[in-house]
């Protein structure tokens, strides 16, 4: 079990992007889920705020095939939705803030947990926990220079920014250290206000294609 849930996290870090899915209705999420996908995104996280998220989630599993996609609960806030969302087939649990809770159940059913920080204090204090990367949240209001100052002391910390990446700037989150990135309204807002999901394709590939030029320098 523990050497799947290193599997897990490794294939989430490779992937460099993870989807954060937020819709006003179940068919949507699934919809933007395929259209992320096909742009290449293999990491897929669906936010608690979506209406039936758990059984959103359900009905991805039974679509996805076990490592075809890595399904994501996000916006857990605690440890009893984490319960749930793993019941229903998430690989992986996102916090926006720090619940210790939270964090054990991830450890003890060994999915990857990535709860939220926005201080250095609170990174450490994940790590500590168990925290197998930090995601750094809202990303906005710190940017790229936030993950190089965490890393000069704590080279060992994962961090993954969420909020205020975009395509001008994650180069920069990368060069800047951090192992990947979660992004949301940036690959599916245009999108979703015209009903074009070949476009939330299109914008899904072009943050992976950045990501991918990113790491190679």
């Amino acid at each position: 079990m523990l050497f799947r849930k290193c599997e897990l996290l490794n294939h989430i870090l490779d992937s460099g992007v993870i989807a954060v899915i937020r819709a006003d209705d179940p068919e949507k999420a699934l919809k933007v889920a395929d259209a992320v996908h096909s742009g290449g995104i293999d990491a897929i996280e669906i936010t608690m705020t979506v209406p039936d998220a758990v059984e959103v989630i359900r009905e991805l599993r039974k679509h996805y095939r076990d490592g075809q996609v890595l399904l994501g609960a996000g916006t857990v806030l605690d440890a009893q939705t984490a319960r749930l969302a793993i019941a229903a087939g998430t690989d992986f649990v996102v916090a926006p803030h720090l619940d210790p809770e939270t964090v054990r159940l991830c450890n003890r059913y060994q999915k990857p947990c990535m709860p939220g920080a926005m201080s250095v204090r609170e990174v450490v204090e994940a790590m500590e926990l168990g925290a197998d990367a930090v995601k750094i949240f809202p990303g906005s209001l710190v940017g790229p220079g936030f993950i190089k100052a965490v890393r000069g002391p704590l080279p060992q910390a994962a961090l993954i920014p969420t909020g205020g990446v975009s395509l001008d700037n994650v180069s920069q989150w990368i060069g800047a250290g951090a192992v990947a990135v979660g992004v949301g309204g940036e690959i599916t807002r245009k999108g979703l206000l015209n009903g074009d999901f070949t476009l939330i394709t299109r914008t899904a590939a072009a943050f992976v294609e950045q990501v991918r030029l990113a790491r190679r320098k």
